[in-house]
């Protein structure tokens, strides 16, 4: 009997621990695809990070970079995909944050060598926004000083050059 229960704890745990379900990463970080780059050459990635820059049209297809924030990286994509990313990101721009899906080559041959990922689809996970640059009370104030100590050096030097005009 006390080995009929030892067998069935065993098997209540096993049956316990067998069903946690374990979620693997889909997303892979630009960096770690940097790092890892010999081992998944050629290998179907996703990627999700802030298009950035601007989009550069080559024919029929563009480029567009794409920042995780531990790396950057350029897609090469299809016009009809890359035409579902509004906003790039700059100063005044939040780029829309994407997930792409595509190949990535270490060194692809037909883009000189250089690490990129062939973009097979475009998902838009967060729309973009454009972006408030308050400026800070105290830079208007040093300006406005700056502005009056200014004028107040324009009119002595008018002053003082109209005093020494006379005695010539």
């Amino acid at each position: 009997m006390l080995n009929y229960c030892k067998s069935l704890i065993i098997v209540i745990v096993l049956a316990f621990l067998c069903s946690i379900k374990v979620y693997a990463e889909d997303n892979i970080s630009i960096n770690e695809l940097i790092e890892k780059a010999k081992e998944l050459n050629e290998s179907q990635v996703t990627i999700r990070g802030e298009a950035i820059g601007d989009r550069m049209d080559r024919g029929d297809y563009t480029w567009v970079n794409v920042n995780d924030g531990t790396n950057a990286i350029g897609v090469w994509l299809n016009k009809s995909e890359a035409d579902k990313i509004k906003y790039y990101g700059s100063y005044k721009w939040k780029g829309d944050t994407v997930e792409i899906t595509g190949t990535f080559y270490r060194t692809c041959k037909e883009h000189n060598g250089e690490a990129d990922i062939h973009g097979k689809s475009v998902r838009i996970v967060k729309a973009g926004n454009s972006i408030q640059h308050r400026v800070p009370s105290a830079k208007v104030i040093t300006a406005g000083v700056i502005m009056v100590l200014a004028a107040l050096s324009a009119v002595i030097y008018v002053r003082l050059f109209r005093h020494r005009k006379t005695f010539l």
